[in-house]
């Protein structure tokens, strides 16, 4: 299990930019690591991943960058593969490009299934690899499933100036 403190980063749509700590787009729609219904914040531990992430395909589209303080105490760290292997994982299940269709098929993909049993185990987040292009194994996502104003899963929104409010 991994503390986590540091800066974390997200590139919002617009649309999304007033509420970036919503989770709201994530519970509605679910992502590779969460199921529909069960909000989530995808972030990154870097600028130029969080670009990554929300521009994958064709041209960089208009995008809101925002950037959090965080004190997250409960992430799992899936760069550990024995940890993985100890939930019935692998990076190869992690990297599949099927998650979507499993979706479809199955309502849950494995790797959303993966996700409710850490998050129902207490987990706050965990520490993934980027799967977006370009990107390389530096390229680190905190996905959280608990986040709050205040202690174990501290994440505060930095604005300052009150930006996003306007």
């Amino acid at each position: 299990m991994l503390h986590y403190q540091g800066k974390l980063y997200r590139a919002l749509n617009p649309i999304y930019a007033r509420e970036p700590l919503s989770g709201r787009g994530a519970e509605l729609y679910g992502g590779r690591f969460n199921p529909k219904g069960m909000p989530a914040l995808y972030t990154s531990l870097s600028i130029m991943t969080a670009l990554r992430e929300a521009n994958r395909v064709g041209n960089l589209q208009p995008t809101t960058l925002v950037s959090y303080d965080a004190d997250i105490e409960r992430v799992f760290d899936s760069r550990d593969d024995a940890a993985l292997r100890a939930e019935g994982m692998d990076a190869a299940m992690f990297a599949d490009t099927t998650w979507r269709d499993q979706m479809k098929a199955n309502g849950e993909a494995e790797t959303q299934a993966f996700a409710r049993r850490l998050a129902a185990a207490g987990y706050h987040g965990l520490l993934v690899t980027s799967f977006a292009p370009g990107a390389t194994s530096d390229d680190l996502n905190l996905v959280l499933w608990k986040w709050s104003d205040a202690a174990p899963c501290r994440l505060t929104l930095n604005d300052d100036e009150d930006r996003l409010s306007r």
